[in-house]
């Protein structure tokens, strides 16, 4: 029935198994995908959205490398929003809300028409191991699945458990089943496991909503878009979300259910998402808040389903209609099903390598929740790396591994390599000690080259990349090398509060002001007319105001990740014997054995490791 060896082998068609699958395929891997459910390719199983804070980041640099995830998103969108615009740029993240039906099916649609991908419907319960590497995989039906490697990215599914009040049952996620066989396979290699819990709000009726009691929550007025490319076209039409709250009558609604709660009668034993908490959570744990914020989210374009986005809840189902009819809007609420918790099994990611393969079997890759994240952009991120890398391993290629100051992705790599988690790691600006740089806006400036080095981008998005920054650059030039008389800066220094000048003055110094954006300086002729003479799209303008009034941060933000980018220079050799560093702590000790981290600076960044020990490795190590 199938190729007689496949290069590469993707357990799961969730995010990082459409992403990885992708990539492998692009790259020239001839590769399987293989799903419980062809019909469920790239579900998105939570909220229909795609972005936010720091997941907007992630999306537009898996579209710079050359992934999917922006392309659909931009396909599928109903709403753009740009959040914290009132914040600097590092701190600027796209969203989107997503047609849900739509995004599935977009998602489907482009993976068929990838070369090199083949398809297959079916559990996969066991995997061929022979002695340390991967030789492909087993599924419930016997049949047996030969491959080069394989990346697992098993979602919620592995022993999957949901729970609503009382009641609880083996599923991936409503209305389908768990996995099983895989997780005692690899417990019996020598991995270890842990268990997760995430939850779901109901999704309810849009026709049975009152939303005259609800505030509106518009889109951008000038919605922009998640892909570099020009095959997206922004949005011209947007659907509204909408805002409503609980109440201290609905907190007491919800408490009369605790004790049929499975958050609190021991049941769910596993942790969730600490950011996400589950609307019973909230109000346990916040009891001086008399109210949280709901928002109210459409599924799409055409369907009356909404999600009810911070009502996230496993409690009993009867409990959950009547407390959430005691709020504004929802007084005639209809179900179309009811919320619910799952628990599932994942793999501490700290037995990875920096390319997601497994240190205990070679070619064998980890992706997405099976590595303790929560996030469709996240697990989207980590297949789309792992394809690469499985690629890149099979044809002797140095591997990809991002730096922390070159991407977000980068960051949440090393945080679960090196740091491991015991809770769902969910990507924050905060996490990223580089932000400046890794903003979204220049995602493609630091990514692209490499994605079109690897053969995943192609010339022509190369071609509009270096367009771009070379229009930015030249811009910012001729506001360094061109002055402005005072009677032409005056009277918009004026109009914005500024003090003015007495005498002509470089532009660049002038725009820096915080005051000052870029519509002001349109205002002056001679820059007006330079955008117009080089035929100046939106992006290189904001690219370049960016780039005048941020350049202090930006450069000292360089030398700091510069100073630091020594430290990944000094190398540790494989399975370095840290037992001959006899000043080393033994806490620091059982840590470097136990993550094998590859460099000094990824050493400084295990949690136990003091600089003191830092200090021991770098004299044994010849400084």
């Amino acid at each position: 029935m199938f190729h007689k060896e496949y290069d590469v082998v993707v357990v799961g068609g969730g995010h990082a198994g459409s992403e990885a699958a992708a990539a492998a395929a692009n790259m020239g891997s001839k590769t399987l995908l293989v799903t419980m459910n062809l019909q469920n390719i790239a579900q998105m199983s939570c909220n229909p959205a795609m972005g936010g804070i720091a997941k907007g980041q992630i999306v537009r640099e898996i579209d710079a490398l050359g992934g999917y995830s922006g392309i659909v998103s931009d396909k599928t969108a109903i709403q753009f929003k740009m959040l914290n615009k009132s914040k600097g740029p590092a701190m600027w993240s796209p969203r989107v809300q997503s047609d849900r039906m739509r995004f599935a099916e977009s998602w489907r649609l482009m993976l068929e028409a990838t070369p090199n991908l083949d398809f297959y419907q079916e559990m996969v319960q066991g995997l061929i191991i022979e002695g340390d590497k991967i030789r492909g995989v087993r599924t419930s039906l016997g049949l047996e699945i030969r491959a080069k490697s394989v990346v697992l990215t098993n979602g919620t599914f592995l022993n999957g458990l949901i729970h609503i009040g009382e009641k609880n049952f083996g599923g991936g996620r409503a209305g389908e089943r768990a996995a099983t066989g895989i997780t005692s396979e690899l417990v019996a290699l020598g991995f270890d496991s842990g268990r997760m819990k995430t939850g779901t709000p109901p999704r309810v009726d849009g026709r049975s909503l009152d939303f005259s009691k609800m505030v509106p929550q518009p889109g951008d007025e000038d919605p922009a878009k998640f892909s570099y490319l020009d095959d997206t076209k922004p949005l011209t039409e947007q659907r509204d979300c909408h805002m409503s709250y609980t109440s201290l009558e609905v907190h007491d609604l919800l408490r009369e259910g605790f004790d049929r709660s499975p958050m609190f009668n021991g049941a769910i034993q596993s942790v969730g998402p600490r950011y996400c908490p589950s609307i019973e959570d909230k109000i346990h744990r916040f009891a001086d808040k008399e109210r949280h914020q709901l928002f109210v989210e459409p599924e799409g374009w055409d369907t009356v389903e909404y999600y009810i986005n911070g009502f996230s809840t496993s409690l009993p189902e009867d409990v959950q209609y009547k407390a959430l009819k005691a709020c504004a809007g929802f007084e005639h609420v209809k179900f179309f099903r009811p919320g619910y918790a799952i628990e599932y099994d994942y793999f501490p990611p700290t037995q990875l390598k920096h390319t997601l393969e497994t240190k205990l079997v070679e070619g064998l890759y980890f992706a997405g929740q099976i590595n303790g994240t929560t996030g469709y952009e996240e697990a989207a991120s980590q297949g789309l790396m792992a394809g690469i890398n499985a690629h890149l391993k099979l044809n002797e290629r140095d591997p990809l591994v991002l730096k922390r100051d070159q991407a977000y992705i980068g960051v949440l790599i090393d945080d679960l390599i090196t740091k491991g988690t015991e809770e769902p790691y969910r990507m924050f600006t905060s996490r990223a000690e580089y932000r400046t740089l890794l903003r979204q806006d220049n995602a493609d400036f630091r990514l692209t080259p490499l994605s079109h080095e690897l053969g995943l981008a192609s010339d022509a998005r190369m071609e509009k990349m270096e367009q771009k920054q070379s229009g930015s650059e030249n811009f910012v030039r001729f506001f360094k090398k061109t002055s402005v008389l005072p009677e032409e800066i005056n009277p918009i220094l004026e109009e914005k509060g500024s003090a003015l000048v007495s005498q002509s003055d470089k532009m660049f110094k002038l725009f820096a002001r915080p005051k000052l954006n870029m519509q002001d300086m349109r205002r002056i002729k001679e820059v007006e007319g330079y955008i117009q003479d080089n035929e100046l799209d939106q992006e290189v303008l904001e690219q370049t105001e960016i780039q005048v009034k941020y350049a202090g941060y930006i450069e000292k933000e360089r030398q700091n990740a510069d100073k630091l980018q020594r430290l990944e220079g000094i190398r540790i050799p494989d399975n370095f014997n840290y037992d001959q560093l006899k000043s080393l702590s033994y806490e620091a000790r059982e840590k470097l054995k136990e993550i094998q981290p590859t460099s000094i600076s990824q050493a400084s960044r295990i949690s136990g490791v003091s600089p003191n020990d830092i200090s021991v490795m770098l004299v044994y190590m010849g400084r």
